[in-house]
């Protein structure tokens, strides 16, 4: 059993604090927020994760867990301190230091001699020798504290299985005592580990995120190909899919990626390129694709109603994926802005998210309580989140709730044969449309 602080409790922080008290390590999480580190002493989790309050409380109650805003307590005969402070992304797409920099410093004044310094934040290549750099002109030389790179692998949403079920742990360091204290921290969860230089470690991450990206944005070409072609996006997507080489993974037609890894991700490995002369065009590709597919419903909409001035339009789901109440990059924002700009009503209803949108979305924006309410008297409704509680839904409810029963799914969440028995109008990306309306608007 190892004392460990972990520096930062938003996703990745808090999960990873969480999951390392589960296997048997003494853990301290620190934030700066007092109000947040309050609610968190009572297994309050700030976030919307699956399991995680759960187990939150359950190793609070047996000891293992703790929180604090006290950084000198934190660190205090810490054998190993993490850093998952957030790096959010700088107006030119590059990514902002400034708070892992800062907590850098601050571990550097309070650490004691020999003190193993994990870097879970997403950060360019090179900056954990420049944490290392930050740490040595503080701490001095002779207090040895090594700085080894541990990207992290979480999905919102799963974060909690992805912890203990991941496909690798990445360790990057050239100290190799150092990096045999972070494998044996984590031996444990029984993932595989891969052993790599520091620079290698940070380049993963950016480069997993961004292959990923890719595979969404070309798949979403492909469906808009589907479109004009007359083919069906999911029996094209399975057929690839079946390769070995290629995976079903990520090959889920829809509106866009979004969330807080895959955007900023994109942008900041993009930068790095640039920094060193060279012009990764495939990824600005895959940024530039991203932005006018999120937007794929907007132009459905209008080729249906010719303007969408005035129309009352439900939505449903706000947040970037199910199963988070993540607002950060999530085509809601984008589309209700357009919608408002359009001059058209917003009602909008997600089981999780509604209290996050508020600071995202315009102010015009009404919500609703159920699914049912935000149907209500709508010429038609937008489908932008797959959660279970749509994909299970009755279709009977489009014709009963809404003036016209018009749908526009940018996820694809019901099946076509199932749509046909239905007297609705469904407009979903990469697949025919199914009408029983007239077309008249």
């Amino acid at each position: 059993m190892y004392k460990i602080a972990v520096v930062g409790t938003g996703y990745v922080g808090l999960v990873t604090g969480v999951a390392l008290s589960e296997i048997g390590h003494q853990v301290t999480c620190l934030d700066i927020d007092k109000a947040k580190v309050e609610s968190m002493k009572l297994g309050i989790s700030p976030i919307y994760e699956p399991g995680l309050s759960e187990m939150m409380k359950k190793n609070i109650d047996n000891g293992n867990l703790s929180f604090t805003t006290n950084y000198e307590q934190a660190c205090k005969e810490t054998q190993v301190i993490y850093i998952a402070v957030g790096t959010p992304e700088n107006e030119d797409g590059s990514a902002n230091l400034y708070f892992i920099e800062q907590a850098a410093k601050d571990i550097a004044k309070y650490a004691s001699d020999y003190t193993v310094v994990v870097v879970k934040s997403t950060v360019p290549v090179g900056t954990n020798n420049k944490i290392q750099e930050i740490i040595n002109a503080i701490a001095g030389e002779k207090r040895k504290i090594k700085v080894v790179s541990n990207p992290e692998f979480l999905r919102e949403g799963s974060a909690i299985y992805d912890a203990f079920y991941g496909d690798r742990i990445v360790i990057g360091t050239q100290d190799e005592v150092a990096a045999n204290i972070v494998e044996k921290i984590n031996e444990p969860f029984g993932i595989p580990i891969l052993k790599t230089d520091i620079k290698s470690a940070e380049m993963i991450k950016y480069a997993a995120n961004a292959f990923l990206a890719t595979k969404i944005s070309f798949i979403n070409e492909i469906a808009n190909i589907c479109e004009k072609v007359g083919a069906d996006i999911e029996s094209v997507g399975k057929g690839m899919g079946l390769d070995q080489r290629i995976g079903t993974m990520f090959l889920n037609a829809g509106i866009g990626y979004g969330g807080s890894c895959f955007p900023k991700d994109t942008k900041a490995l993009s930068k790095i390129a640039s920094h060193v002369d060279l012009d990764f065009n495939l990824l600005k590709s895959v940024i530039q694709v991203n932005a006018k597919q999120q937007q794929k419903l907007i132009y459905l909409a209008l080729e249906r109603f010719g303007s969408l001035y005035k129309k009352n339009i439900a939505i449903l789901g706000l947040s970037f994926k199910p199963n988070t109440d993540d607002m950060r990059e999530a085509a809601s924002i984008v589309i209700t802005k357009e919608l408002e700009h359009m001059g058209a009503y917003v009602k909008a209803y997600d089981p999780i998210a509604m209290k996050n949108a508020k600071e995202y979305l315009p102010s015009s924006v009404e919500y609703a309580a159920t699914k049912e309410e935000a149907l209500v008297d709508a010429d038609c409704v937008f489908i932008l989140t797959e959660w279970d509680e749509f994909k299970d839904m009755s279709l009977n409810l489009f014709n009963e709730k809404m003036k016209q029963p018009i749908i526009f799914d940018g996820r694809n969440c019901f099946d076509l044969n199932r749509v046909e028995g239905y007297p609705i109008e469904y407009y979903s990306i990469g697949r025919r449309n199914i009408s029983y309306l007239s077309t008249s608007s």
